[in-house]
């Protein structure tokens, strides 16, 4: 143009590829699919598995298999379970026709709805949203596996290994080491996933006790439930509750009159309605029950106080219990008061 400079069209070169994508795969955020892409970090989980070479690993969420390929080379056999059907073709391409294959076993499907089969050692990097399901439907397999190494969001994984005093000490806090000795292992930024989740995550280390604590795993729940409730009032104020005291109480009377009767087998009898707090199960503990929505009237009542909750409070005075916290009582003290309690005939389940 006269006079002037000519303005340069500015063309458009190929776009840079979204990080989420790999392998011709779209990755999708609210399926909780985010793939690892640092091979130091790959390297780093597969070395503190410490996998043998005869181990059978399963591995929960494989994604396109930059992980399965480091646990095919330092184990015997690798079980894949996989929900997304495009990422199990992908895992089979990837490793078609190479020496892997014939040690690569893919099931396509939701873990939580899976029969796992029998495997030495777990490595996953999972959907975040299955964390509190996953972690229990592993430590209640059986035979019982030697550990698992799985990828947590950070505040999840704190909580699992926080101790008694800690700020995130919780009901998943107790249930988890009451069945497993669990240990913090790598903090991971967000930036190592692709695509990058909104927020920071860890490795952590389960590993299931052996021998399985020897107790009622509805009843161990329901009295872990009940001192939660709220976990930094006194076990006092909570046991005093009306809601708590009915609840306990009607279990009281159902026992008492299934084992008053000669022609009923308590441990036989799956008719028997025995009353439990809240309708969710220990599957599904999040940790987050710090505030859990209870009526917190205490059952003071008038007139005279019932027999029953005096039972219960001279259960608490006579080991000391009633001025504790939740938030503060180790395994140890949470078994020696259940214990009590049971042996005074009262129950949880």
């Amino acid at each position: 143009m006269a006079g002037g400079k000519m303005k340069k069209d500015k063309q458009k070169g190929p776009r840079a590829p979204s990080n989420h994508y790999q392998g011709g795969v779209t990755f999708h955020k609210s399926k909780g699919q985010h793939i690892l892409k640092n091979p130091l970090l790959v390297d780093a989980i597969v070395q503190k598995a410490g996998i043998k070479p005869t181990d059978t690993i399963l591995e929960i969420g494989p994604g396109t298999g930059n992980l399965t390929k480091k646990l095919l080379e330092a184990g015997k056999m690798v079980i894949a379970v996989e929900l997304d059907p495009r990422m199990v073709l992908e895992l089979q391409r990837r490793f078609q026709g190479t020496p892997f294959s014939n040690r690569l076993k893919v099931i396509q499907g939701d873990v939580l709805k899976t029969d796992l089969p029998y495997f030495d050692i777990c490595v996953a990097n999972i959907p975040y949203q299955i964390s509190s399901p996953l972690t229990f439907k592993l430590l209640f397999h059986q035979p019982a596996f030697r550990c698992a190494i799985i990828m947590f969001q950070r505040e999840f994984a704190m909580r699992l290994v926080a101790q008694p005093g800690d700020n995130l000490y919780c009901r998943l806090s107790v249930n988890t080491q009451f069945y497993a000795r669990v240990s913090h292992l790598l903090k991971v930024g967000k930036n190592n996933f692709r695509p990058p989740p909104k927020v920071d995550s860890s490795v952590v280390r389960i590993e299931p006790r052996k021998p399985r604590p020897e107790v009622n795993h509805k009843e161990w729940d329901g009295f872990i439930r009940i001192c939660f409730i709220r976990k930094n009032k006194t076990l006092g104020s909570i046991f005093k509750q009306k809601n708590v005291l009915s609840l306990l109480e009607k279990n009281y009377k159902t026992l008492q009159a299934l084992q008053g009767s000669q022609n009923v087998s308590l441990s036989g009898n799956d008719d028997m309605e025995i009353a439990r707090l809240g309708d969710e199960s220990m599957e599904m503990d999040d940790g987050m029950d710090d505030d859990m929505d209870m009526e917190c009237d205490e059952a003071e009542g008038e007139g005279e106080v019932s027999e029953f909750k005096n039972k219960v409070i001279s259960v608490l005075k006579e080991g000391k219990f009633e001025e504790q916290r939740a938030s503060k009582l180790s395994q140890e003290s949470f078994l020696t008061l259940l214990s009590m309690f049971n042996k005074a005939g009262i129950h949880f389940s």
